[in-house]
């Protein structure tokens, strides 16, 4: 069963921004870490970004330091990616995810998984 939704994904030319979200379907998050991972094809699922619970840290990975900003909402069940001065490197499909373990943490460290969202950008 999905239990987490993704939205936000599209095509975006080289310099543009996106913002995704991801909501939850069957049940709350509220106190879990969520985290951004990206698959680009024929390349394996790599961490993004992940933030705490409480919303008080974040993590992010090197590729995408100073131009992505993960966010929770309010509800703090939602969680947003906003992605600026996109490359045509960060095409990949987007998934977000949710987990009880220590921050950054491994994908197996996350049990709950969307189906992803598709990011295009045209160079």
């Amino acid at each position: 069963q999905v239990q987490l939704v993704e939205s936000g994904g599209g095509l975006v030319q080289a310099g543009g921004s996106l913002r995704l979200s991801c909501a939850p379907s069957q049940r709350t998050f509220t106190h879990y870490n969520m985290g951004w991972f990206r698959q680009a094809p024929g390349a394996e699922r790599e961490f993004v970004a992940a933030i705490s619970w409480r919303a008080d840290s974040t993590y992010y990975a090197d590729s995408v330091k100073d131009r992505f900003t993960i966010s929770r909402g309010n509800p703090m069940n939602v969680v947003y990616l906003q992605m600026n001065s996109l490359k045509p490197e960060d095409t990949a499909v987007y998934y977000c995810a949710a987990s009880l373990g220590l921050l950054p943490g491994t994908m197996a460290e996350y049990p709950y998984w969307g189906q992803g969202t598709q990011v295009t950008v045209s160079s």
